[in-house]
């Protein structure tokens, strides 16, 4: 296939991009600073510029656009770009695949696990409502305008749950403090984590790209596991303790808005789209996606 990719540089969109690649599709990625080679085209999403002709002849579009959500305070100011870094691109190219006479027969378009807001204990399959809350309310719009593709586009909206890599993402700054015995659960641990590693979700999107699937799709593993469980597999597999609990009022306190609805919120996510259609995932397990994360798996 021939693919078209929006938020490629990040940490999802680079392990994406080179796998996308290793399957022998190409890809040409857009950029907003000039081109360093004709894989690249560049495109202005906040001013909703983009040359309908750079998506010409594409199969597939993948949109990964979006600032980071846990890399800086929620100011008002940091909470309308984390809604314009999403909306305004996936409109930009939803807009220029409605100009072509043949626009890509497929769309897939990041969405998130905090669509569902905190649900507590709820099992939460693909059909479950949306829930409230800054994040879920960017899921639910960020869907909503890739689902505006044209007629005949197979729109397919990932929520994806935290996740686990080796370096950065998710786990960037809690992964040190495990390594050095010093790091522990959030809050009282029993909120649920919709965990994947990063292997899985780029197999998931190539997975996705040869399917038929469309709509809402579950990115988690299938072993749902609260924080108290995750921490406990971690700091097993890097055979350090996981002591120092931080209690949700300090995170309240210290990472107002972003610790409650990133940290102490509770997502039981079942990837019950992925599972019937026949997906087979690397580290399905926790504690083999613990041993991934810390260096005893050679598995990529």
């Amino acid at each position: 296939m021939h693919i078209v990719m929006a938020g490629a540089s990040g940490l999802i969109g680079t392990s994406m991009s080179a796998a996308f690649r290793g399957a022998g599709h190409s890809v040409t990625t857009l950029v907003r600073r000039p081109p360093a080679g004709p894989a690249e085209i560049r495109w202005d999403p906040a001013a909703g510029i983009l040359d309908p002709a750079a998506l010409a002849g594409a199969d597939a579009v993948v949109n990964l656009s979006g600032a980071g959500i846990g890399d800086r305070p929620w100011t008002r100011k940091r909470v309308e770009e984390l809604f314009s870094s999403r909306l305004g691109p996936t409109r930009t190219l939803v807009h220029a695949m409605a100009q072509l006479d043949a626009p890509p027969a497929t769309f897939i378009s990041q969405s998130g696990s905090n669509y569902y807001g905190d649900a507590g204990n709820t099992v939460l399959r693909e059909d479950a409502p949306t829930g409230s809350g800054v994040m879920a309310q960017i899921c639910l719009e960020w869907e909503q305008a890739a689902l505006t593709a044209p007629a005949g586009v197979r729109v397919v909206t990932p929520r994806t749950g935290v996740v686990f890599s080796r370096s950065g993402g998710a786990l960037g700054r809690l992964l040190p403090l495990l390594r050095l015995g010093v790091g522990g659960p959030f809050g009282n641990g029993h909120q649920f984590w919709p965990w994947v590693t990063l292997p899985d979700v780029t197999a998931a999107f190539l997975f996705l790209l040869d399917s038929q699937i469309s709509g809402p799709v579950n990115l988690v593993a299938p072993e749902q596991a609260d924080v108290n469980t995750i921490i406990a597999a971690l700091a097993d597999a890097l055979h350090r303790p996981a002591l120092l609990r931080v209690p949700a009022p300090v995170l309240r306190t210290v990472m107002p808005g972003l610790g409650e609805e990133l940290l102490l919120s509770s997502q039981r996510m079942e990837p019950a789209v992925l599972s019937s259609a026949g997906f087979q995932w690397q580290h399905g397990r926790l504690e083999d996606a613990a041993r991934w994360v810390a260096g005893k798996s050679g598995s990529a």
